[in-house]
């Protein structure tokens, strides 16, 4: 991701999410360089971005902070190849598991998440907001 990708990544994290992260959050994951893994999916022919990822990478371990795809192009695998590669780059490197957080009302995003393997280890009371709701923190393990 770079800050050119910005106006495709913003329209996009607008129609995603209820809460959606600023403008300037996106610039602090681009400029974070040591931890932060921002990347985008560009579709050639129409030359922009219709996906994203933003991970940390610290020591072993994996945080996926936000991953969207332009409902325009959901359902077609966009989001799993993306998580895949992310999958697949953590254990080229040594990680250990990988974690996020996700609404419960968001079954798309769990039923992905489950066909990926990450389980249940815990709840967050309240962590989001508009409509406040609790957070199901799931966990990839890649120990082999």
């Amino acid at each position: 991701m770079e800050t050119r990708d910005l106006p495709d990544v913003l329209a996009i994290e607008t129609v995603s999410f209820p809460n959606p992260w600023h403008e300037t959050t996106f610039r602090g994951e681009i400029q974070n360089e040591g931890i932060s893994c921002p990347f985008v999916v560009i579709h050639k022919s129409l030359e922009r971005v219709i996906g994203y990822i933003v991970y940390w990478k610290v020591r072993d371990e994996v945080q996926i902070n936000n991953i969207a795809v332009h409902p325009d192009f959901k359902r077609m695998g966009i989001g799993e190849a993306i998580l895949r590669d992310v999958i697949e780059a953590g254990v080229e490197e040594g990680v250990h598991y990988v974690s996020l957080e996700v609404r419960p009302s968001n079954l798309a995003a769990r039923k992905l998440y489950a066909k990926l393997g990450f389980e249940f280890i815990g709840l967050r009371r309240h962590y989001y907001s508009n409509p406040d709701e609790d957070a199901i923190v799931l966990c990839l393990s890649l120990n082999q």
